[in-house]
């Protein structure tokens, strides 16, 4: 692969790097104080941001379908995440936020024409937020299999039964369609024609959003990651998404693109925390002499810059695999990158903490919350343990098979 950016990726980084220079980074402070005065409304600077974004043609940079967006490969919209990744709430502006992304991805490939027309165009537009329900505090949910609320056909309706937690996107007021998986038939032999997927508004019979779920103390207002009850919730049979026992077929399409997505936004907020950590070094002074003088901060500089560009070209290497031979091809690089760049971002934003010492706990520095997020998705869309787990059985597989 080239190391260069394309012309393409350099005509749109530009113009997103500008934006987030000009009009993202000088508001951030003024984002947070407008959602301390009410947690779970939009903050009136998002929706102007979003509005100057969309003006700016830079919406729904994510899209690979060029019908909805500007048609970027894997490995061409990973650099333009990287640039939004590196403050939290950045992607929101650009309708670039998980879980949309991956649900506009999934109704986009998947979904039927009126799915499309009632959610996904509001969705592109942003005038609505949607969630991904597929988390249950009763079994191990890294096995998606263990997956136990019902979804039982009734004449012309679904009937569902279950319970969800650490919904992301579920708790805000925004929140206006669930993508529920769950079981349609649970007795099928094959474990993974048991799930399918089903779409529910939040404003349905019997969905109760219990509480928004804390992350380190953070409850990530204004969309939060909520528990949720389904209490015999009743939705048409046209609801299903692609038909029953797809679900998680569905679920390892939208994944693979999506895990693209976090790591790069990983990789922003580590190259956030390492600049914060070189200009920290540079200003303040200790027993005499700058930080930047001591062999121990210029080591922990030094080792994070190596971790970053690591994590960067490994996670290139796999959005460019992906795009040349698919997801299912690229399944190991993908989960080496979703290993690799979640502990490496845990790192360096834990580095740069020490250095600004109390400073680096407290509200006035991101990187309290950086880290906070960094550490939810070493679980996020798998956690550490399964990856390893299914990347070390791929590579034992294949040594055997060359072996022979």
């Amino acid at each position: 692969m080239h190391f260069d950016h394309s012309e393409t990726v350099r005509h749109w980084l530009d113009r997103l790097q500008v934006f987030m220079d000009e009009q993202v980074l000088p508001r951030e402070q003024e984002y947070h104080r407008q959602l301390q005065a009410e947690p779970w409304a939009e903050p009136p600077i998002l929706e102007d941001l979003k509005s100057r974004a969309r003006a700016a043609g830079l919406w729904n940079l994510f899209m690979p379908d060029p019908e909805f967006g500007p048609g970027l490969s894997n490995l061409e919209y990973a650099p333009l995440a990287e640039a939004m990744g590196r403050v939290l709430f950045a992607p929101r502006v650009f309708n670039c936020s998980a879980p949309d992304t991956g649900n506009m991805e999934v109704l986009a490939q998947f979904g039927s024409a009126a799915q499309k027309e009632r959610w996904l165009q509001p969705l592109l537009d942003g005038e609505i937020r949607s969630a991904f329900a597929m988390t249950e505090p009763a079994v191990a949910s890294s096995d998606a299999t263990n997956i136990e609320t019902s979804i039982v056909r009734d004449g012309s309706e679904y009937v569902i039964n279950g319970h969800k937690t650490y919904i992301s996107g579920a708790a805000g007021r925004a929140c206006k369609i669930l993508i529920v998986m769950g079981k349609t038939d649970p007795a099928n032999p094959d474990r993974h024609r048991q799930q399918s997927m089903v779409l529910v508004p939040t404003d349905t019979a019997g969905v109760e959003i219990v509480r928004a779920m804390t992350v380190f103390g953070y409850d990530d207002a204004p969309e939060g990651h909520a528990e949720v009850i389904f209490r015999s919730v009743r939705v048409p049979v046209d609801h299903v998404i692609l038909g029953e026992g797809r679900g998680f077929e569905i679920a390892q399409a939208r994944l693979g693109p999506g895990r693209i997505h976090h790591c790069m936004r990983l990789i922003g907020q580590a190259q956030r925390a390492l600049e914060l950590m070189c200009r920290r070094a540079n200003q303040r002074v200790a027993f005499g002499r700058p930080l930047a003088e001591q062999g121990s901060v210029r080591e922990a500089i030094a080792q994070s810059a190596c971790e970053i560009e690591q994590a960067r070209l490994l996670t290139l290497k796999a959005a460019d695999r992906m795009d040349r031979v698919g997801n299912k091809e690229a399944r190991d690089l993908i989960a080496m990158i979703k290993v690799v760049a979640p502990r490496m971002a845990c790192t360096v934003i834990d580095r740069a903490i020490q250095l600004h010492g109390a400073a680096g706990l407290g509200q006035d520095q991101p990187l309290a919350h950086a880290y906070a997020y960094a550490r939810s998705i070493r679980l996020a869309d798998g956690p550490d343990e399964v990856h390893m787990m299914q990347l070390g059985r791929n590579l034992a597989q294949q040594a055997a098979a060359e072996a022979r």
